[in-house]
This record gives structure tokens, C-alpha cells and sequence, in this order.
């Protein structure tokens, strides 16, 4: 493996541990604080860390130029991988709280990490 992939696969965990810490604490807050169904605050929680992941992405992780950061198709393409990315994480929450009974918040890490890796191979299509 070369320096430029590590480098970018150890930032990319460090914007990932910082959006899951977002992702989990707004799940938290919106399912505990304020009994939102747990796949409503699942679907808001994931949609704001996927707005931090798209800008610390794109500022930090991946060396993106300035030509592509204003390319409407990158966007447009990051937008569909999240709905994506969301489908996948509801569909993992659902399997592992509604049929398997795993407490949500176990759910939500586990979710994290099948989500992650699809999330890091997309990006990196898009972005190198």
C-alpha cells in the first residue's frame, strides 16, 4: 500500500470517527430527548454527518481541486452515493432493531461500519 492511500485512509477514519461521534449523538439526543421514532432520527442524524463528511472530504481527505469542487456532476454524484449510503444504514437499523432486537445504538455502530466501507470506495472513485 502506498503513503498517499494510508495517509488518506487514516484521515478518512479520523472524519469518519468525528462524523459518527455527530451521527450518534443527534440519534441519541432525537431518540432519547425528544422520542423520535428510532429511524426518523436515524434518517436526520446520518443526513447531517454526511453534510460534515462531504465538506471534511473533500477540505482534508481526498486531494480535491478547486475544478472539481465546482463541478456540479461531483456533487450531484456525492448526493446520490449518500442517499445510498442512508438506504443502506436504514436497512441495516431496521434488520438489526426490528428483527434481530439489538438495542439502536449497538445497531448504529455496527450499521457505521458496513456503511463506512461502501462510503470510502465511492469516494474515492469520485474523488482520485
Amino acid at each position: 500500500m502506498n503513503n498517499r492511500l494510508l495517509k488518506q485512509i487514516e484521515r478518512f477514519c479520523v472524519v469518519g470517527g468525528v462524523a459518527f461521534l455527530i451521527d450518534a449523538g443527534i440519534l441519541y439526543i432525537l431518540r432519547e430527548w425528544l422520542s423520535i421514532y428510532y429511524l426518523i432520527a436515524n434518517m436526520v442524524s446520518f443526513t447531517v454527518s454526511t453534510m460534515y463528511n462531504f465538506w471534511a472530504s473533500t477540505q482534508w481527505v481526498f486531494e480535491v481541486t478547486e475544478e472539481k469542487k465546482k463541478n456540479k456532476t461531483y456533487t450531484i454524484l456525492f448526493v446520490l452515493f449518500s442517499v445510498v449510503g442512508l438506504a443502506l444504514n436504514q436497512v441495516c437499523m431496521y434488520l438489526f432493531v426490528s428483527k434481530i432486537g439489538i438495542y439502536y445504538m449497538i445497531a448504529k455502530i455496527l450499521s457505521t461500519g458496513i456503511v463506512m466501507c461502501f462510503n470510502f470506495v465511492t469516494r474515492k472513485m469520485m474523488y482520485d
